[in-house]
C-alpha cells in the first residue's frame, strides 16, 4: 500500500514542480492582480493554486507566455512590474476598465507578438519604449483616451502587421516611416486629430514595397482628417 501512495505523491510533486514559474514572474502576476482589483474580476485567480491553473494565463516550459482576460472586469492600473514578464507573447486585456498610463516598462516585453488594450480608459501618451518590441505583430489601442503624438520609435517595429489606435485623442503627425513597413496589413487610425493623414495615405498607396492591393481596400479618409483602414493582400 505504501508503494502506490509514494508513487502518487511523487507524481503530484513532479507535476507541481514542472508547472512552477519563476518567483519574479509569479510576483509580477500577483502585482497585476492586486493593482487591477483581481477579487472583482468575473473570472478571478486563486492565488494559492499553481499559476498554470489561473484563468487566462498561459504557461509554457515554466514561463508565462500569455495573459488573455477580455471582458473580465479588469479595472485599475497596470503596474510597472508587468515588464518582468519577459517571456510574454500575448498581452490581451481588451474591453475592460483599465485606467492610468501604459508604463514605460512595457518595452521590456521583447517577445511580445500581440499587445491589445482596446476599449479601456488608458490616458497619457503611448510610451516611446514601445519601439523596443521588435517581435510585435499586432498593436491594438483603440477606444481609449490616449493623447499626445505617436512616438517615432514605432518605425522600429519591422514585424508589425496591424496598427490600431482608432478613437483616441492623438495629435501631431503619423510617422510616415511606418508606411514603408512591408509587413503592414491594416491601419486603424480614425477618430483622432492627426495633421497628415492624407500624406500618410499617399505614402502608403504609392510605396511599391508596401504591396497594397487597391482592389481589396484602399485608404479611406474623412473630413476629420483620419484614415479608417488600409489592408494589404495577404496573397502577395
Amino acid at each position: 500500500m505504501k508503494k502506490p501512495l509514494l508513487t502518487l505523491f511523487f507524481a503530484v510533486f513532479c507535476t507541481a514542480l514542472f508547472a512552477q514559474v519563476s518567483t519574479q514572474e509569479k510576483q509580477a502576476l500577483i502585482d497585476f492582480y492586486h493593482a487591477t482589483n483581481g477579487e472583482k474580476w468575473h473570472h478571478t485567480w486563486q492565488l494559492d493554486q499553481p499559476v498554470s491553473a489561473w484563468k487566462g494565463v498561459t504557461v509554457e516550459d515554466k514561463k508565462v507566455t500569455g495573459i488573455t482576460l477580455l471582458f473580465n472586469n479588469v479595472e485599475g492600473t497596470i503596474p510597472a512590474s508587468i515588464g518582468d514578464l519577459a517571456n510574454l507573447k500575448t498581452l490581451e486585456l481588451s474591453f475592460n476598465n483599465i485606467s492610468g498610463e501604459l508604463p514605460a516598462t512595457i518595452g521590456n516585453l521583447k517577445n511580445l507578438n500581440i499587445l491589445a488594450f482596446n476599449g479601456n480608459n488608458l490616458r497619457g501618451s503611448i510610451p516611446s519604449s514601445i519601439g523596443e518590441l521588435n517581435k510585435l505583430q499586432q498593436l491594438h489601442l483603440s477606444s481609449n483616451k490616449l493623447s499626445g503624438t505617436v512616438p517615432t520609435t514605432v518605425k522600429k517595429l519591422k514585424n508589425l502587421e496591424i496598427f490600431n489606435v482608432f478613437d483616441n485623442n492623438l495629435t501631431g503627425e503619423l510617422p510616415t516611416d511606418l508606411a514603408q513597413n512591408d509587413n503592414i496589413k491594416e491601419f486603424m487610425v480614425a477618430e483622432n486629430n492627426f495633421s497628415n493623414p492624407e500624406l500618410f495615405s499617399i505614402v502608403l498607396l504609392s510605396n511599391s514595397g508596401a504591396g497594397l492591393d487597391l482592389n481589396q481596400k484602399t485608404a479611406l479618409t474623412s473630413p476629420a482628417n483620419s484614415i479608417i483602414a488600409i489592408e494589404k493582400n495577404e496573397d502577395e
